[in-house]
């Protein structure tokens, strides 16, 4: 995907995005304070291309890996993991194609959203695992690192962060932004950390599924507290902020915010 594509995706919907008093993506990343950074992180002969945001902090600092769309690491994406820094927070955010698009590029080498979206259909979910593990031993290894870790996730990412935290024991969180859940009993068994789920009123594809996955955590004595937004569609955190967003999609924005840092605070 060129950035010529990524910019026309997400920034072109959110050109006016300024006037609502909430920046770009493209404004967040050029204008922040705080220290942006690309790491190349290796395993297996792999290489992962991930974004780390770091925040002003004089002590060590809870990490929060973040896993994105089904449209791949873009400027959205990592301007999410800006606002966690912001927020004392040290986040990644790896980009799951990496090495797996033309010339063995990552998101940025696709010339289409459409192929994007095919090439993360395909992902292998032990490599999306494995790669998710070495960006996660990445930034608790980092000096500024307090050496704890949750997982949040956005719609694909919402489905692989809930899919994350059965493969993960030593999570302190997964944050399930209108995703699905695994239907495996036994690898909801797995599962040592509490879940959250982020959901749209308007998303019943997603929705649907909440009452089963309420079932299988609660048969494995698993804690998932899922919360419905009012009147929000599906990916109400990245509608919610661009200039003609609905009252809904900005309020349901506004509200997992603040409910993700108080559940990161708590961990």
């Amino acid at each position: 995907m060129s950035r010529q594509w990524i910019v026309s995706l997400l920034l072109l919907p959110l050109t006016l995005a300024s006037a609502t008093g909430q920046p770009t993506p493209e404004e967040r990343l050029e204008n922040t304070p705080r220290h942006l950074e690309w790491a190349e992180v290796q395993r297996d002969g792999r290489t992962i291309e991930c974004f780390v945001a770091y925040p002003e902090r004089a002590d060590d600092a809870p990490a929060v890996v973040v896993i994105h769309e089904i449209f791949g690491l873009t400027d959205w994406v990592r301007g999410v993991t800006d606002q966690l820094a912001e927020k004392g927070y040290l986040a990644i955010a790896p980009d799951l194609l990496s090495g797996m698009g033309p010339g063995g590029g990552g998101t940025s080498s696709f010339d289409s959203g459409d192929a994007v979206r095919r090439a993360i259909r395909n992902l292998a979910n032990d490599q999306v695992n494995a790669d998710l593990d070495a960006a996660a031993r990445y930034v608790t290894g980092l000096p500024s690192a307090d050496g704890s870790v949750s997982v949040a996730g956005f719609c694909w990412g919402g489905s692989r962060s809930f899919a994350y935290a059965t493969h993960n024991p030593k999570l302190t969180a997964a944050c399930v932004f209108y995703g699905t859940a695994p239907t495996d009993a036994d690898a909801i068994s797995q599962i040592a950390c509490p879940v959250f789920g982020f959901y749209g009123e308007n998303d019943n594809r997603v929705n649907s599924t909440i009452d089963q996955t309420k079932r299988l955590m609660e048969a494995a004595g698993k804690a998932y507290k899922p919360v419905i937004y009012d009147g929000a569609g599906h990916g109400f955190m990245r509608a919610g902020e661009a200039a003609d967003a609905s009252d809904a999609n900005k309020q349901a924005r506004r509200q997992a915010w603040d409910r993700w840092l108080e559940i990161l605070q708590e961990k």
